[in-house]
């Protein structure tokens, strides 16, 4: 008899971000099944019913379909994108008291179907929203990742490319700490092809520190210019989604700049924070501790104790 045990994806919001995450795991067949669920039922069947006329050029047959959360009982990864969005001139922390009530609907929800897997949370602010998933939910910290800078690593690593010349997959450069304005770039372990940018910069005049500064800064802010522009980001966040999400399932062992809880390490406790983790079919199998130097480690403190204030009034032990 055949195995019929598949990987499933439940999708929880089918706005920007949800439907672009759809679309690349289909895209990419990273999954075997895939349930969409929303609370505009109408939005996540019409989605359901354009992916699926897609689904002859796809690499992989994904079954598609609508679903409520009831369908979360047997998911390998349950996927939130549901929440209230980011406004114009809005930070990712001024969306805390809206989206805490949504998720903890959510999070019980998904709990009462029997739900055992791994929660991946995109909604901002993704660290505080990941570190209440953990709490709402029960499940052990392994198995809650939140996108963490895993876009904002993404956007550091193309915008180098542009800048030394090089492919970004030649790039290996991590930003850490809050997704939001108190993140911060590992300049000490950046490297392109394996040479240190430190070093590109002693020995070639053409390139600057003020212009690499002025790179980190974009980085930081690319969310405003894309909001300013077109109203929301998607496209970035729904591959670096797709990309945890095909870590888990094809258990990769990838380091990937996700949120996942500190207990301990970079001087850190109780704060689910983006720093390089091991991705696998468990979850968080372990996280990656680099040595920072004393500017980066006072930066990656300040960045966790933001986190930490905005947590207290609402998950005070």
């Amino acid at each position: 008899m055949m195995n019929e045990r598949v990987n499933k994806v439940a999708l929880i919001g089918a706005g920007f971000v949800g439907s672009s995450y759809a679309f690349a795991l289909i895209n990419q067949g990273i999954t075997d099944e895939l349930v969409i669920i929303d609370v505009n039922r109408e939005k996540a069947m019409g989605d359901v019913m354009d992916l699926n006329h897609g689904k002859a050029f796809a690499p992989h047959p994904v079954k598609t379909s609508y679903g409520t959360y009831e369908d979360c009982k047997d998911a390998d990864i349950v996927c939130i994108c549901a929440g209230a969005n980011q406004k114009p001139g809005e930070t990712r922390l001024e969306l805390v008291e809206k989206n805490l009530a949504i998720f903890k609907s959510i999070v019980g929800e998904v709990m009462a179907s029997g739900f055992d897997g791994i929660f991946l949370v995109a909604t901002n602010p993704v660290d505080i929203l990941t570190y209440a998933t953990w709490t709402f939910s029960g499940l052990p910290k392994e198995r809650v990742i939140g996108s963490g800078t895993t876009l904002d690593s993404a956007r550091f690593r193309y915008m180098l490319s542009e800048y030394f010349g090089a492919a970004p997959q030649n790039v290996h450069a991590h930003i850490i700490g809050e997704h939001g304005d108190t993140e911060l770039p590992v300049w000490s372990h950046a490297n392109i092809g394996g040479v240190p940018v430190q070093q590109l910069l002693e020995k070639n005049a053409a390139y600057k520190q003020d212009e690499l500064d002025q790179i980190v800064d974009d980085v930081k802010n690319a969310a405003y210019h894309i909001i300013e522009k077109k109203g929301a980001t998607y496209y970035g966040v729904a591959m670096s989604l797709a990309r945890i999400t095909k870590a888990i399932l094809r258990n990769e062992n990838s380091i990937l700049t996700v949120s996942t809880y500190l207990d301990g390490q970079y001087g850190v406790n109780d704060v689910f924070i983006g720093v390089p983790a091991v991705v696998n079919r468990n979850g968080i199998a372990g996280v990656t501790e680099l040595e920072l130097n004393e500017t980066e480690q006072a930066q990656f403190s300040r960045s966790a104790n933001v986190l930490k204030d905005i947590l207290a009034p609402h998950f005070a032990e």
